[in-house]
């Protein structure tokens, strides 16, 4: 290989090992900004905020979701389309006093040159917000997004 071929390679190797296209989010991204991220408190207990936040992300789009319980954070992948390569996805669940749960959201459009993502934070938070209402009235939530 060629010398400047691979000062290109290492050029667009990150710190964290993976490799990416200029321009292009990775999960990396998305945990290295959760202080970047939207943050609102929810009055439910964070076993359900957790739940909730898993069924809000499949009602947006999402198929599997990374589960990091022990480290209060989740990661996906969301809405990739004719229009936007999707978002890369991250949500945190933190207790915040006795009953209520801290949110935090943040999303990364895979690619920076598409002009829509896949999901918003502000999406996000008003889908979880309709979720919490669902369960406080005491229904269940449904598989598919009401």
């Amino acid at each position: 290989m060629p010398e400047e071929a691979t000062l290109n390679v290492e050029a667009s190797r990150r710190m964290d090992g993976q490799y990416s296209e200029p321009g292009c989010a990775t999960m990396s991204d998305v945990l290295s900004n959760k202080a970047e991220g939207t943050v609102r408190n929810y009055p439910v207990s964070p076993d359900r905020a957790w739940s909730t936040a898993m069924t809000v992300l499949h009602w947006e789009g999402a198929e599997t979701i990374e589960e990091h319980r022990e480290d209060g954070y989740m990661l996906t992948t969301v809405g990739a389309n004719l229009v936007s390569a999707g978002s890369v996805v991250g949500v945190w669940v933190e207790p915040a006093g006795k009953g209520n749960s801290k949110v935090t959201i943040v999303t990364k459009r895979k690619m920076q040159t598409n002009l829509a993502t896949g999901l918003t934070e502000s999406t996000f938070h008003t889908r979880f917000a309709q979720a919490v209402e669902i369960v406080k009235s005491g229904k269940k939530l449904p598989m598919e997004a009401p």
